[in-house]
């Protein structure tokens, strides 16, 4: 959830500085640096975004030139966010300091320990443990004293440590939680994620769990907790620093969603037939697809967007291969009896790679020897390397915290990989129509987007109400899910709440009243008429109904119109509506809508 940025070469605080703004949608409760200046550390920290520390740290620090440091962003987990609480944590006479991405499981046991060893603590964070316990165990090596505290900490953590005694070394370690090196010609840097990275080099080395990292005078050394030597060898980053940027948006968010004609252009190049002659092609899916014609149970695994894109996953794969198939939230499903076995087919899908509970259930699959694959969009991610295969999203850096046009691509990314299965099976029947719809979703979802001025009249209209329901039935039920989740991250005034329209009568219709709107997805489809009986039902109980449709027929003042595709398809482009209409609410409402209050972009720890 935080953000762990280091460097090491000749630098000054806005290198720091700058490191951290690019990492601050993993949390912005509070931020700090590190650096040592004449042999001694030097500590700035501040509450609230990276901002509010660069106000504090470039006058303390002005002209000042360093050939290390360490720095961090929070999402608070242990303790509230105050300057205290804030990283990176130190002992108290300064020697050492240390940033942390994680959490300690056992931090009070160690506490206490410290404790009657002489140690006092200022905050109440699991953090500050740790560079406690690596000071007691500290002598002449800071590798050594760190490779001594490991064995005790028990947890998910990436560190990064200095010490005054070491002025020209940086000591790092993964276990559990992303951390990436960054190899330029006269610097080494240490990040969470590449975004940090990309302005400095192209050249990135993902670490291992287990992996520790020496950065001494210049040099890099990898080793394991026994200190033997590790061979890593650094992979060319394909993401630009344009690609990274707002590039004149306003937030990343609109960008993101803007961006979604070239992202799932890019999700289905090469893999979806300009030639009707040709098969679906996923190479990352090539070397299994022996396991796949066997396969007779499908689990796809998600959490937050991720686990809605899987539902809509689950509907494709069950419509097109007649294979059961049954989507998870990974959370639940690390809880749940192990039934699978070597003929299911388990897909994990993250846009990050590194989601925590994702990582968990991918473990829990593999012991029973299912065939785990992944959909994720971040090249040399965790999840990418533990499963036996899988495919990319190919869409470019996703910086919002709230995330819009990886459920895009996640979703058509499940599609594909149900006409694949499909494709493979000696019964295989060309769904030539479908193939063809795909080809044209990018330029659809042009055409949503230049509606976006009608959706924004609507969000004008409806911002400040209190609640929202959305509503919607089959392939559409996904996408209310969705919907209502965009809306409560980024406008939690707003009470959002999804059903299924056969749900209303089953409860909700005692909430429906004509002070909370409800979202109606009703395209042209196979269920149109029974999701408008269920808004006819609205409608008679004073309910004021906001739809979506694919045709002008039962349009009012509160519809928005949306271009007809095929019934599998529809979905991506309604849920593309609800992303403008969350967004405008957003910005009408007052929000940071690129750092949600209280949310992280990636969850990287239980």
């Amino acid at each position: 959830m935080c953000g762990i940025f280091g460097y090491a070469g000749t630098l000054d605080t806005n290198t720091l500085i700058n490191g951290l703004l690019k990492l601050e949608y993993r949390g912005y409760d509070s931020a700090g640096i590190a650096i040592i200046k004449d042999g001694k550390i030097i500590l700035s920290k501040s509450v609230g975004k990276v901002s509010e520390l660069s106000k504090q740290a470039l006058p303390l620090l002005k002209d000042t030139q360093f050939s290390i440091g360490i720095a961090h962003t929070r999402w608070a987990t242990h303790g509230n966010p105050t300057e205290l609480n804030a990283h990176p944590h130190h002992t108290i006479e300064g020697s050492l300091a240390l940033v942390h991405n994680g959490i300690i499981d056992n931090y009070k046991t160690l506490k206490r320990e410290l404790e009657l060893k002489g140690y006092t603590f200022y905050s109440e964070t699991d953090s500050e443990i740790i560079v406690k316990l690596i000071d007691s165990n500290y002598k002449e090596d800071l590798k050594q004293a760190v490779l001594d505290s490991l064995p005790h900490l028990n947890g998910s953590y990436s560190i990064a440590v200095i010490s005054e005694k070491e002025p020209d070394r940086i000591i790092a370690v993964r276990n559990g939680c992303s951390l990436i090196l960054g190899i330029a010609p006269n610097s080494i840097i240490l990040s969470s994620d590449l975004s940090a990275i990309v302005e400095h080099t192209n050249q990135a080395i993902y670490l291992d769990d287990g992996d520790v990292v020496d950065i001494n005078q210049g040099t890099l050394r990898i080793t394991n907790f026994s200190s033997e030597t590790l061979l890593r060898l650094p992979v060319t980053i394909e993401w630009t620093t344009e690609q990274a940027s707002k590039s004149g948006y306003e937030h990343y968010l609109l960008k993101e969603i803007m961006e979604q004609p070239e992202s799932t252009a890019s999700t289905v190049r090469n893999r979806v037939p300009t030639n009707k002659e040709l098969p679906i092609k996923l190479a990352g899916l090539e070397n299994v697809s022996d396991k796949l014609k066997v396969i007779n149970r499908i689990v796809l695994l998600g959490i937050g967007t991720s686990f809605y894109s899987c539902k809509l996953g689950e509907l494709y794969f069950e419509e097109l291969t007649g294979i059961p198939c049954i989507a998870y939230m990974t959370p639940e499903f690390r809880l749940k009896s192990n039934t699978l076995n070597n003929k299911t087919w388990v897909i994990a899908v993250s846009q990050s790679g590194e989601t925590f509970d994702t990582i968990q259930a991918i473990l829990k699959a593999k012991q029973s020897g299912a065939l785990v694959t992944g959909i994720v969009n971040v090249v040399g991610s965790t999840i990418s390397r533990i499963t036996d295969a899988g495919v990319y999203n190919q869409i470019g850096p996703e910086i919002s915290v709230a995330s819009t046009k990886a459920f895009s691509s996640q979703a058509l990314l499940l599609l594909l990989h149900a006409l694949y299965l499909n494709q493979i099976n000696s019964n295989y029947t060309p769904n030539y129509d479908l193939v063809d719809a795909i080809t044209k979703l990018p330029s659809q979802i042009q055409e949503t987007l230049e509606n976006a001025n009608n959706v924004e009249k609507l969000s004008q209209r409806f911002h400040n109400v209190n609640d929202i329901y959305f509503l919607g039935l089959k392939y559409n039920y996904p996408i209310a899910l969705e919907g209502a989740l965009k809306l409560k991250e980024i406008s939690p005034n707003i009470h959002a709440e999804a059903l299924s329209a056969g749900e209303l009568k089953h409860g909700f219709i005692a909430m429906i009243d004509e002070n909370r709107p409800t979202i109606a997805i009703n395209p042209s489809d196979s269920v149109n008429s029974k999701t408008s009986n269920a808004i006819e039902q609205v409608k008679a109980r004073n309910g004021t109904v906001i739809t979506l449709l694919t045709s002008q027929d039962d349009a009012d003042n509160n519809s928005i119109i949306i271009p007809q595709t095929s019934e599998l398809l529809q979905p991506i482009l309604c849920n593309i509506v609800l992303q403008l209409f969350a967004y405008y609410c957003s910005v009408l409402n007052g929000y940071d809508v690129d750092r949600p209050r209280n949310l992280a972009k990636s969850v990287t720890v239980e």
